[in-house]
């Protein structure tokens, strides 16, 4: 089971990282093109916009024969958020996460895909991504620890 499951999450990512790839996600400047809705370069694309809207659409129909199902096909249980507070936190982490997204044109699924291009703007940007997330977690770990 557990090597049917690597498979098919290997597939499902090959997939994702080909449709990231045809849309040109994985280009920053489409991304950033997308995010100037003030136009000021004279470039503003808004075909991420049916990118995002593709997935909606398939995510509004899908989940409910998903969740009729009461378990994952591969799986024991959903993981599925318990926490539903809007709080600093989640604020101040969306924010980062735009901000990041709108400076360097790359979200984590694309800036992935990205190296298998050799891209340096990816290389960097996972690069950073990995030392935010290993200082989060020693940020984590150390308040826990004066918590305790």
């Amino acid at each position: 089971m557990r090597a049917t499951r690597s498979l098919v999450s290997l597939a499902l990512g090959a997939l994702f990282g080909l449709g990231l790839t045809i849309s040109g996600m994985i280009d920053p400047r489409k991304v950033q093109d997308f995010l100037d809705v003030t136009d000021l370069a004279g470039r503003w694309d808004p075909s991420l916009s049916l990118v995002m809207g593709g997935a909606l659409l398939v995510t509004l129909v899908s989940y409910p024969f998903i969740f009729r199902r009461g378990q994952p096909v591969l799986g024991h249980k959903f993981h599925l958020p318990v926490v539903k507070d809007i709080d600093h936190r989640l604020v101040a982490g969306a924010a980062l996460f735009g901000v990041g997204w709108g400076l360097g044109g790359f979200c984590p699924g694309p800036a992935l895909v990205s190296l298998t291009t050799g891209s340096r703007p990816a290389m960097v940007f996972v690069v950073a991504m990995l030392l935010g997330m290993a200082l989060h977690r020693t940020f984590q770990d150390l308040r826990q620890t004066h918590s305790s």
